[in-house]
């Protein structure tokens, strides 16, 4: 199984950034617990501050991976055109955020991208990462998914 990473603008300062909301733990560590955890699955990772870079990355990834994790950061609020991407790719795209999105600044509850998504997972920090890749596992195993 190959699954790809997209981290959008600021996930780059993970452990640096606003430690209260984001844990001061650097991505490239919870890159290494993932790969440690799950060592059966090739995991690529790949971050951008600039929201055309995302957009290409995911439209690369179709039919390339068989599964996206997908953190748009700020542009999950802003980006219909990230979300027009979504909705022309195939394969499965779990939504995560790490901090709660729902208890935040209003601006924060609304998704472009959460339609377009197999599921979404926010508010776990480090380990929203986690129950995505489980998710995208057990989905591709066939267990306890209805649809595909």
């Amino acid at each position: 199984m190959d699954i790809l990473i997209i981290n959008g603008p600021n996930l780059n300062l993970t452990g640096k950034r606003e430690p209260d909301i984001y844990g001061d733990t650097p991505f490239e560590t919870i890159l290494a617990a993932l790969k440690k955890e799950y060592p059966g699955i090739r995991i690529e990772y790949v971050q951008s501050n600039v929201e055309g870079e995302i957009i290409s990355f995911l439209q690369q990834a179709d039919g390339i991976y068989d599964g996206v994790i997908l953190n748009a950061g700020g542009y999950t609020h802003t980006s219909v055109a990230i979300g027009d991407t979504l909705a022309a790719v195939e394969g499965p795209v779990i939504e995560v955020h790490m901090s709660n999105i729902d208890r935040r600044e209003t601006f924060r509850k609304i998704s472009h991208i959460s339609a377009h998504c197999a599921g979404s997972i926010s508010g776990f920090g480090p380990g929203s990462y986690f129950l995505a890749l489980e998710a995208l596992k057990r989905r591709s195993e066939n267990r306890f998914f209805l649809n595909k």
